[in-house]
């Protein structure tokens, strides 16, 4: 996107281009959602785009969702929580978001299902796997994605409805299509499993600066943030941490 550009023009380039990047791929042109990455993103800024009428948002942060969330109860958006969940942050998250896309163990699908039972409620959610397979990264393992997937459709109150990744972040594209082909790979093989409970409905990859690839790899939800709203001036690290105890 041109930095020249405000965000609502930014914005209209954006849902432009991934309409003809899905339509380019053999698909709809409303086959690929896109997710508005608002971390750090004050609610004044995010209302510009809100104001043209786009509902999904990601979060990374459940304390910065629970101050947006209510800010903005009366805009009828919809918040997905996309960052690592720490166990004792699960039962807030329950409460504003409407899909998680990081569920990555069993520990983690446990506490939000015994949580979800004490309301008598359900949560969609999608399954993270560590594709680039970098020590760094939250997610399952490739190698253990069936296991975990078989496990977490045992609970009754959990939904899972595809898969999420975070690509390789390197601008060499034979480095980042990988990632996200094995995903696209793992959801087959899955979805051919038949799997009671288990749809293989939504990929979830790519962000700013890849969902060109991720799009043409098979994404149905692209998470952009910075290409919209700008460069942020809290680092990937802060969202991304490599302390895995965090």
């Amino acid at each position: 996107m041109e930095n020249n550009m405000n965000i609502e023009e930014r914005y209209m380039a954006m849902k432009s281009e991934i309409s003809a990047l899905a339509v380019k791929s053999g698909r709809s042109p409303e086959a690929v959602q896109l997710m508005l990455v608002s971390k750090t993103v004050p609610v004044e800024r995010m209302l510009k785009t809100i104001e043209l009428g786009h509902k999904l948002y990601g979060e990374n942060k459940v304390q910065e969702l629970s101050e947006k969330a209510p800010a903005l109860a009366d805009k009828n958006i919809d918040f997905h929580f996309i960052g690592h969940l720490q166990s004792n942050k699960v039962k807030r998250c329950l409460e504003l978001a409407s899909m998680i896309h990081s569920v990555d163990r069993m520990s983690l699908a446990l506490e939000l299902n015994q949580q979800l039972l004490k309301t008598h409620s359900t949560m969609d959610i999608l399954i993270q796997v560590n594709t680039s397979q970098e020590e760094s990264k939250f997610g399952v393992h490739p190698d253990e994605a069936l296991h975990l997937v078989e496990s977490v459709a045992k609970l009754s109150q959990l939904h899972i409805k595809g898969l999420m990744t975070l690509a390789k972040f390197s601008s060499n594209e034979d480095e980042v299509r990988p990632c996200f082909q094995l995903l696209k790979r793992l959801s087959d093989e899955l979805k051919a499993k038949n799997i009671p409970g288990v749809e293989m409905r939504e990929l979830s990859m790519g962000m700013s600066s890849d969902y060109r690839i991720a799009i043409e790899e098979g994404a149905t939800i692209v998470r952009v943030g910075t290409a919209i709203f700008g460069k942020r001036d809290t680092p990937d690290s802060y969202y991304w941490p490599e302390d895995k105890s965090i």
